[in-house]
């Protein structure tokens, strides 16, 4: 698991096919830009809100973190869109000691949102177009992972299926929040334990 608390951004190194012989996917390199030296082979990182298995060819680059991303992680997230250059956000998994500053967050993305509308001037508010299987979990002041950054839900409009977020300049300055533009995707996790009580709700509980 991880708490939404971004450590660092990287930066997309390479995207490829992975070879004809191995398994489908993609391999995914990201150049950490100097972050960490004690990454362990099959170690947890999320990646803009996805949980990936660091798994490193040996003589590889350093700086350089290497992940097999499945074709279920490139159609379901936004990876598999994302160039050379991009930047993305970076969280190692929590242990035991870590703060736990935002809230429980899984790293499974649960679908795509697509930015709405920007607004800069006041403050930083965002606005997201959710998938309407989600909006049931996205409850106003409630948390929610955008791109693996735990937030707290600032206002909500179930009829549009969009929900707002307000961005501190902390925020702004960490992650990769600020790049995003009018249409870009983002990568969504709903809180755990909202979902929970949903799921209870609608299968399980007696009517």
């Amino acid at each position: 698991m991880f708490t939404g608390i971004i450590e660092r951004t990287g930066s997309i190194h390479a995207l490829t096919p992975t070879p004809t012989q191995a398994p489908a996917g993609s391999e995914l390199i990201i150049d950490a830009q100097g972050w960490g030296s004690d990454f362990a082979r099959g170690e947890s990182i999320s990646v803009s809100g996805c949980c990936l298995t660091l798994a490193p060819r040996p003589g590889a680059p350093s700086g350089l973190l290497r992940f097999d991303v499945v074709p279920e992680t490139l159609a379901k997230t936004s990876l598999g869109s994302l160039r050379p250059g991009t930047r993305v956000n970076l969280e190692r998994s929590a242990t035991a000691a870590t703060l736990l500053g935002g809230h429980v967050v899984q790293g499974h993305v649960e679908g795509l949102g697509k930015v709405h509308a920007i607004q800069t001037v006041g403050e930083w508010r965002v606005t997201i177009e959710a998938g309407k299987d989600l909006m049931p979990c996205i409850t106003p002041k409630g948390s929610i992972a955008v791109e693996g950054v735990s937030l707290t839900v600032a206002s909500v409009d179930v009829d549009a299926s969009t929900f707002d977020i307000a961005l501190i300049p902390t925020t702004l300055d960490l992650t990769t929040l600020r790049d995003l533009r009018v249409g870009s995707s983002v990568n969504l996790e709903t809180d755990i334990l909202a979902r929970t009580v949903i799921h209870y709700m609608r299968h399980f509980a007696q009517h």
